[in-house]
Parts: structure tokens; C-alpha cells; sequence
């Protein structure tokens, strides 16, 4: 992964922690609203609630978007290397596969 690439994720999930947080804090009021406050208090907590909920689903979407075309990308360029380059890929697959056995071995 690039680094514009890990910073955007880190970006992105940043974002998203702080919209579920607020969700969760606004859950928090509108039971809170629903104990002690009449009905117009309890309509205001639930729209805001659901304001942030729609939020928090279009973050989401656009994580998702995101992630789902870093992939596609990387899955590309996987492919690519693979057909230019066999006997090198072949290679890293075994040096992969016997260091992983190597450490399954250990234990």
C-alpha cells in the first residue's frame, strides 16, 4: 500500500470511529429524553439520532467504495506483476510458503 493510501484509510476511519461515537452518545440522549422528557423532547433526540445515523451510513458507503476500489487496484497490479514476471512469483509464493511452514513448525 502507499502511504497516500494508508493515510486516506486512516482518514476514513477516523472519521467513522467519531460518527459511531456520536451515534452512540445520541443513543445515549434519546433514552435519556424518553425517561425524562415530554414528547417533543423525545422527537428532537430521535431526529438527531437519525441525522447522525444517515451520516455514519454514507461514511460507511464511501469507506466501503473506497476500500472496494484499492483492491480492485491492487488486485490489478497483482495480476499484472504475476504475468510479467511467473518465475519470480513463483519464488516469493515458495519463500512465502516455507517461512510459514517453518513457523507453523515451531509450535
Amino acid at each position: 500500500m502507499s502511504e497516500e493510501t494508508v493515510a486516506e484509510f486512516n482518514r476514513t476511519k477516523g472519521k467513522m470511529v467519531d460518527d459511531f461515537r456520536a451515534i452512540v452518545t445520541d443513543a445515549d440522549d434519546l433514552l435519556q429524553a424518553t425517561a425524562k422528557v415530554s414528547g417533543e423532547g423525545f422527537n428532537a433526540a430521535r431526529a438527531k439520532f437519525a441525522e447522525k445515523l444517515t451520516s455514519a451510513k454514507t461514511s460507511l458507503a464511501e469507506a466501503e467504495r473506497h476500500v472496494v476500489d484499492k483492491a480492485k487496484q491492487a488486485a490489478t497490479a497483482t495480476d499484472d506483476y504475476v504475468k510479467g514476471n511467473p518465475w519470480t512469483a513463483v519464488g516469493i509464493a515458495a519463500g512465502v510458503g516455507i517461512l510459514i511452514g517453518f513457523l507453523v513448525g515451531k509450535r
